[in-house]
Parts: C-alpha cells; structure tokens; sequence
C-alpha cells in the first residue's frame, strides 16, 4: 500500500516482527498456565491471562516501536525501510494479539467445552526447573566484559572490513541478451581485468544482475577505464541498463544517520523504561544492549565478514531482539519485586528468569528457526545479513539473563523502589477481588 521497495533491511523488519509476534502470544499463554496452577478455572484463567500479559507486552513493543519510529525520522534509505517494515510489524502485533487471538480462543472454548489446558502443552517441562543463573554472575559478567574489550580493541587496531557501500566503487546494472544472467561467469570474466573487489547479485529477475566493483585509484580517469574494460567483456551478452558511481560520502552520511538515530532510540528508550520502570532497569536495559552491539561488531571485525549498509540493518534488529528480551524478563522481575519484599534480589532474580524461561526458548527457537532458513536458502548475497542476526539473537538472550540481571545488583536496587506502587495496585485490585467472591 505504501509502494516501498522491499529491502535487505525491510526483510529484517518481517523477521523481528515474526520474533515479537511470537512473543506477544507465548506471553499470553504463560500468564494462562500461570493462573490455571494457581487453581482460577479456565475460563477465568484466560482472561486474566490476557489482561496481565497486558502490560509487559506493551512495555516490550513499546520500546521497539519508540526506536523505530527514532530511525524514521533520523535515518535514511535503507535504515527508514528497516523502521517502516517494524513499525507496522509493531502495530500489527499487540492488535492481534488482544483481537484475533482472544477471539480463537474464545471460538475454541466454546466448541471444545474445555474445562483444562490440553495434556500436550509441553512448556510445563520448565515448571520444575531452578537454575541458579546468578551464583555464576561474576565469572560470565566478567568473561563477557572481556570479550567486549577485545571486539572494542579489534574494532579501533583491525577495522571492519568495509564492503563497496562505504569504500565507494562503481554499481553496474545488466541484463542478459538470451537466457538468464551467470553470476559466476560475470565474476571470473571481471577477476581477470584486476580491478579490485567485484560483487555479482541477481536484481529484479533472473535474466538481470547487479554488478559492484570497489572504487579505482587514480580518480575519475582510473573510473572510467575500469568501465570500458567491464563493457568490453560483457556487452557481448549483456545490455548495460544502469551505471552509477556511489561515493564513500554518501554512505559515510547514511551510516552517520543510522548511528545517530540508534544513540537517539537508545536515549528515548531509556527514559521510556526510567518512567515505567525504575533506573537501574533503564541503566540496566541499555548497558546489555551496547554489549549485543559491541559483541556483533566484534563478530564482523574477527571473521572478516564484510560490513555493507545491510550489516546496519542486522545491527538495528539486535537492538531491537535485545531489547524486547530484556523488557520482558525485566516486567516479570518489577513483579517479583512487589510480590516478595524480602526475599534476597539474587534469588528473586533468579525466579523471575526460571518462570520467563520456557517463553525464552520458545521465543528464541521461533525467531532462530526464521533465521536459519534465511540463512540456508537465502543465497550468498544475504549470508553474511543473516549470519550477523543469527548471532546476534543469540547474544541478546545471553544478555537479558547475564548482563540484565547482574547490573540490577550492582546498583543494588531494593524491593521497597515499588512498595507504594504495589500497596496502591492491592487496593486497586481489593474491590474487583471481593465482587468476583
């Protein structure tokens, strides 16, 4: 409807989308097992299901759509495609989530008659689960500071490896005089003139390509040279629809833009979260956000994948992933907190990951499952994309467990932060508990 082009970024989007969609229902169904083990019938368990899974799933997408909608109106080109896809990936969402999948479950409870959760819901094999994620907070939190350290030093000594979008070159659009354009000809045809790095891509179908080929030394003159010798190996079989000259400049402002408007969100987010929530949690949710992005920097810079305006796109949705992660594991903890007073933070905090961890995993294996498949049948061009994402969604529920939780002990928050939230919310709730007796 918007008549967009349909980028490497907006694909990026519909991934993160399909991630948070997921989530958003997975939130719903825990809080329903939730109450029907706390013994409410099902009917009721479902709508107070529903309505607690409210609020941490606006908090969730709330954040992701607060940056989104930053990258917008601060960044351009591909970055504003990315923003678009997950802007209305966000609004689509939290809809469905309260309308469509409300109104199944109601059709399902009526035709069923069900007065139990099914036997094959298989998430309850978490139930028993207790795992002590923070009687090895030092070792991780310092392991992780480490690697970070070495992504931050191999960033500023070895550099990334910078693709044809930021070096500058020259973009080359052809189409096949008969048949189907053979991107592995077109590359060893172009690797014997020696013109430096050379990218071939099919575009628009499979009888065009795209053709990339890294800027020449020698200015202008060097430019025009390295084209007459690319038209005379290819304008035999190729027509030369398009041949443009894209400069370093140009996509040193784009990459300007997409840092500005991530450092813009992050500012945006944090005080989003500071009302909400508390500060440390803001602190909190920022510092293992710049940990998933320093680490997937580091990823680029070790392995020599080459970074392009795309690889941008992969960043923005690490943030995006890292921080609907940590919202939520965050929402069950500020619940916690008003819950048990007294008990050690540690040892709460412990809790709260153990009773999100079921829809951690299940969120993540969702989110991975779309991944790989990018990755698998998505072709070289989007390989290095797709990997960086991958790793990157891995990182995010690494930090929103090992970076997240340890920060709030460091800024040694208490319970009491919500006491007179939580003593206001029991009277709120005193009446409706009382007219239900």
């Amino acid at each position: 409807l918007l008549g967009s082009t349909l980028t490497l970024p907006g694909i990026a989007g519909i991934v993160l989308t399909m991630g948070m969609a997921v989530d958003s229902n997975v939130l719903v169904y825990e809080r329903i097992r939730d109450e029907v083990k706390s013994g409410r019938p099902l009917v009721q368990a479902i709508d107070s299901g529903f309505q607690r899974a409210f609020a941490t799933i606006i908090d969730a997408n709330v954040t992701t759509l607060i940056a989104a909608m930053v990258l917008f109106f601060l960044g351009s080109g591909p970055v504003r495609g990315f923003a678009v896809t997950l802007s209305v990936g966000v609004i689509t969402t939290v809809f469905t989530a309260f309308t469509m999948t409300r109104w199944l479950m109601a059709v399902w409870l009526r035709r069923t008659r069900q007065k139990h959760l099914p036997k094959g819901v298989r998430t309850g094999v978490f139930d028993a689960q207790n795992i002590r994620f923070m009687a090895i907070r030092r070792y991780v939190f310092a392991a992780a500071a480490v690697a970070c350290v070495i992504a931050i030093g191999g960033f500023v000594t070895k550099g990334l490896n910078l693709g044809i979008d930021f070096k500058g070159g020259s973009i080359v659009e052809v189409q096949a005089k008969q048949g189907n354009a053979d991107l592995g000809e077109i590359r060893a045809k172009l690797a014997e003139l020696n013109i430096g790095e050379i990218q071939a891509q099919s575009f628009g179908g499979d009888s065009t390509a795209l053709i990339r080929i890294q800027a020449q030394e020698g200015g202008e003159n060097a430019e025009q040279s390295a084209m007459t010798m690319v038209r005379g190996e290819l304008e035999q079989n190729y027509d030369f629809r398009r041949v443009e000259v894209v400069g370093p400049a140009v996509s040193g402002e784009l990459t300007m833009n997409a840092t500005l408007g991530v450092l813009a969100s992050l500012a945006a987010i944090l005080v989003y979260i500071w009302i909400r929530f508390e500060w440390q949690f803001a602190v909190g949710a920022i510092i293992a956000t710049m940990h998933d992005v320093i680490l997937t920097l580091g990823l680029f810079v070790l392995t020599g994948i080459e970074f392009n305006l795309t690889s941008i796109a992969a960043i923005l949705t690490v943030v995006g992933y890292s921080l609907n992660d940590t919202v939520v594991v965050y929402d069950r903890m500020r619940e916690n907190l008003r819950r048990y007073k007294k008990m050690p933070l540690p040892v709460l905090i412990d809790t709260s990951i153990n009773q999100t961890l079921s829809r951690t995993v299940l969120t993540g294996l969702t989110t991975l499952l779309a991944l790989i498949a990018l990755y698998l049948f998505g072709g070289e061009v989007i390989a290095s994309f797709t990997a960086a994402m991958l790793f990157g969604v891995l990182v995010g529920t690494f930090s929103s467990i090992y970076i997240a939780g340890p920060l709030l002990i460091a800024f040694r928050l208490r319970p009491d932060v919500f006491d007179k939230e939580g003593e206001q919310s029991e009277k709120d709730g005193a009446p409706s508990k009382a007219a239900k007796a």
